[in-house]
């Protein structure tokens, strides 16, 4: 198993030295704070993901690292140097847009040996970095091309490599894959992921959308009104949102809202909204305020027509009021009987023409405690 003192992941190890470093950065516009004081170290060689709704500050944080963006206040650092005053182009970083920005009179191939042609790099070395670039995002067949002759997929990939073919420290990238349909933008995802792990280049990506930050990212800064509410692994952001906001931003949740611990004081909560108390682990040092929330994942309960048994579950009845079948899974809305409205998730492991359950179906909905998540944000 290794050194039991070594961390697996650098963020883990407080003696590893990060490759950027963000100090107090803070964006105003007008007086306005877009940006409003975020710090951040990000580790070499991380995909590390910006993720949050539009007018958070996002991308103007990320314009901030590329340099387009002066700072009202703080500091930027790569590979221990100070990048604060200097300009794009002294930077070791390199930024692809949303809109690809490729040229249309150009060929794929002068698309990506254009910045190379333009910091004067031998004529020898600019084709052989080329081939080598186009090789890697696999478009060495359509060098010739031109970009109209190509699909969206092609064209992203196209501004992927004019990007990387300069071997810059840091690639920034801003909403990459928001232009492609839903099929191409999964498999784009699953290739961007092996050129980044094949280069070992640390990638910041900005998005607002969360299944490509949880899919693709080692790590995620939720930001909201120009902060970072919280930064961790996509599990850790997914199971252990530290807020309501997070909670309800990451995904699909079901929010119940409580008073006060129940009479054991670890792990039951009284919920006027279940009707029944609430299962969950409750350390004796946590803080309950007046109101507080209860978080559970539409995926973490259970269905039954029978009520379960079991320690540690919270069992809730009610009738199925909407049902919507996704062939790989069914999403259940469930009315309990005090009258909250429940969502549910089932994965549909059965092969079967017919429905699990139906429309107006009394059931039983459970969830074991571990799986509440106390909110008192």
């Amino acid at each position: 198993m290794g050194n039991s003192n070594q961390s697996k992941n650098p963020w883990e190890d407080p003696a590893a030295a990060p490759f950027i470093r963000i100090d107090g950065l803070r964006k105003e516009f007008g007086g306005f704070p877009a940006v409003d004081g975020v710090s951040l170290d990000i580790y070499k060689g991380e995909l590390f993901a910006i993720l949050g709704g539009s007018g958070c500050g996002k991308s103007t944080l990320l314009r901030m690292l590329a340099g387009f963006e002066a700072p009202t206040a703080g500091r930027v650092f790569i590979d221990g140097v100070e990048m604060t005053q200097l300009p794009p182009f002294e930077r070791p970083t390199n930024m692809m847009f949303q809109s690809y920005a490729v040229f249309p009179h150009y060929s794929v191939a002068d698309n990506v040996a254009y910045g190379l042609k333009k910091e004067g790099v031998d004529k020898a070395e600019v084709k052989v970095r080329v081939e080598e670039m186009l090789e890697l995002v696999q478009l060495q067949d359509f060098a010739k091309r031109k970009p109209r002759q190509l699909s969206g997929g092609q064209q992203q990939r196209v501004a992927l490599a004019r990007a990387l073919v300069k071997r810059p420290k840091v690639l920034l990238l801003d909403e990459p894959l928001a232009a492609l349909d839903k099929s191409l933008r999964e498999r784009t995802q699953f290739e961007l992921m092996n050129i980044q792990d094949q280069l070992g280049i640390t990638f910041i990506l900005v998005t607002h959308d969360q299944e490509e930050a949880m899919t693709l990212a080692t790590r995620i800064a939720v930001m909201d009104a120009g902060r970072f509410v919280q930064v961790g692994t996509p599990t850790e952001i997914y199971e252990y949102p530290n807020s309501r906001f997070v909670a309800d931003f990451i995904g699909t949740i079901n929010l119940f809202r409580c008073h006060q611990r129940g009479n054991d004081g670890a792990t039951v909560v009284a919920c006027e909204e279940t009707g029944v108390p609430i299962q969950a682990d409750l350390p004796a040092a946590l803080e309950l305020p007046d109101a507080f929330d209860v978080a559970v994942r539409p995926e973490k309960i259970r269905l039954s027509r029978q009520a379960p048994e079991g320690e540690g579950l919270t069992v809730l009845h009610g009738m199925v009021e909407d049902l919507a079948y996704y062939g790989n899974h069914s999403l259940y809305r469930v009315r309990t009987d005090q009258g909250k409205l429940v969502q549910v998730s089932s994965q549909n492991v059965q092969r079967s023409a017919e429905l699990a359950l139906e429309w107006d179906e009394q059931v039983y909905l459970s969830w074991p405690k571990d799986c509440s998540v106390v909110l008192t944000q």
